[in-house]
């Protein structure tokens, strides 16, 4: 069995068990699981998960996140160009969420942020970027694209659930990654539009590794 399934084989178990079990799980590195409801935004303060806009992420939904990250047994670790650390051929992040309980056949945009979760939409910061733009907000498709960023765009189901996942080839810088921020629309890929998904309707704090 190749890593990237290993890693996915290992997220989806967890992922079962959690959505079963509403506990927040914490198993050791490389993996990070989070299992939440959304709180109202005045109680960011506190909460794991805040909704910006309850008529498509209402108080009652949940997310599940879970993180695997996969290195090179053995292989010393380096700097990529853009500052993640790597761990050889076939070293990378995988990425898996779940929502249940939001708007029934809705397209949402959705990527990992830099900045935690706040009572305003736009604390949570910019996209994570493996290789930073230097122009920033960052809409080139050359940076604003899902092999340099994490990308979980997801459609859900008439019963308000979806998933979806993401792989890549790199791993997060320490404390650089910290939410995951929904958006309201799918994401832009064209160039000025690239990264670009509407407003931001909910976000969870994910402690990344």
């Amino acid at each position: 069995m190749s890593l990237v399934k290993a890693a996915t084989a290992a997220v989806a178990m967890a992922a079962s068990m959690a959505i079963a079990t509403p506990a927040v799980a914490a198993p050791p590195h490389p993996f990070v699981f989070v299992h939440d409801n959304f709180q109202p935004a005045s109680q960011a303060k506190g909460a794991g998960a805040v909704t910006y806009d309850k008529s498509l992420v209402p108080t009652s939904a949940s997310v599940f996140i879970a993180e695997a990250r996969v290195g090179g047994k053995g292989m010393e670790n380096h700097e990529s160009p853009g500052g993640g650390a790597q761990h050889g051929k076939h070293s990378g992040t995988f990425v898996f969420l779940s929502l249940r309980g939001v708007a029934a056949d809705h397209h949402f945009g959705i990527h990992v942020h830099t900045k935690p979760c706040g009572a305003k939409p736009d604390e949570a910061g910019p996209h994570y970027q493996n290789t930073k733009d230097p122009k920033q907000p960052s809409t080139n498709p050359k940076y604003a694209n899902p092999h340099n960023e994490v990308w979980l765009d997801l459609t859900t189901n008439s019963a308000g659930k979806g998933y979806s996942k993401a792989w890549v080839k790199w791993h997060f810088r320490s404390g650089q990654a910290r939410s995951v921020v929904i958006h309201k629309h799918a994401t832009g890929t064209t160039s000025g539009k690239a990264g670009e998904a509407g407003a931001r309707v909910a976000c969870i704090n994910v402690p990344f590794k």
